[in-house]
């Protein structure tokens, strides 16, 4: 899911939240098999590559959704597991 076209430089960022769900989103299992995808953003199409953020990288953006949007702090609390943050990457060709 989007929240309201959050980037990072020229990535996309994107929240596996699933609400709170123990298990990750669907969108990402598929992504993580399946990497190369294209985002639509209004008319414009951009083929990009995910990447999931770590560390440093992930705590700041992580700060930045809940920011934004404090239903994610609870998703946080809801589950076990560690909401994966991602980077969709533009890429050429």
């Amino acid at each position: 899911m989007t929240l309201n076209d959050l980037r990072e430089g020229s990535a996309f960022v994107v929240i596996g939240s699933n609400a709170g769900d123990d298990r990750d989103p669907l969108w990402w299992r598929n992504l993580k098999a399946n990497p190369d995808a294209e985002v639509r953003t209004g008319t414009k199409r951009f083929r990009v590559r995910p990447r999931e953020a770590q560390a440093t990288e992930r705590e700041l953006l992580w700060d930045k959704i809940v920011a934004r949007d404090a239903s994610y702090a609870e998703y946080e609390r809801r589950t076990k597991r560690r909401i994966p943050v991602v980077l969709l990457e533009p890429t050429t060709g």
